[in-house]
């Protein structure tokens, strides 16, 4: 997992320095792209530091030695979940919630019932029915 980390950790190196020089560029007159720009460095060592130490933990992947045989790759690639609705019905769910944000506490409300069964449902679908393990 190296490479993954090497490219999240480079952002670090790219946005928060891009952060100031937009700072001096704007006269320190908007601030909202500053703080964007500085936030998008902190997620990028957010995600470097999980892939950094995910990486410590688990063994090489053929994908990290250069004089690998594609036949290292052969196998299991781990477990994949089966055709679901349940994003999509999450996603419409979430639509309203958002949409409740914008137009009224009442909106947000009515997806709010609409959300948490579906996250309940997505979260447990493996655990019953036809795909259960």
């Amino acid at each position: 997992m190296k490479p993954e980390t090497w490219l999240f950790s480079g952002g670090i190196l790219f946005f928060i320095p891009v952060a100031f020089v937009y700072g001096l560029f704007t006269q320190w007159d908007e601030w909202v792209g500053f703080i964007a720009l500085l936030l998008t460095g902190g997620l990028a060592m957010l995600v470097g530091t999980y892939l950094f130490i995910t990486a410590r933990r688990i063994d090489a992947r053929p994908e990290d030695n250069l004089r690998a045989d594609p036949s290292e790759g052969a196998g299991e690639q781990g477990f994949f979940p089966p055709f679901s609705w349940w994003p999509l019905y999450l996603a419409l769910a979430g639509a309203i919630v958002f949409a409740g944000a914008a137009l009224g506490w009442w909106l947000w409300l009515i997806g709010m019932v609409f959300t948490v069964p579906m996250i309940i449902g997505w979260v447990y679908e493996h655990y019953v029915g036809e795909h259960a393990h």
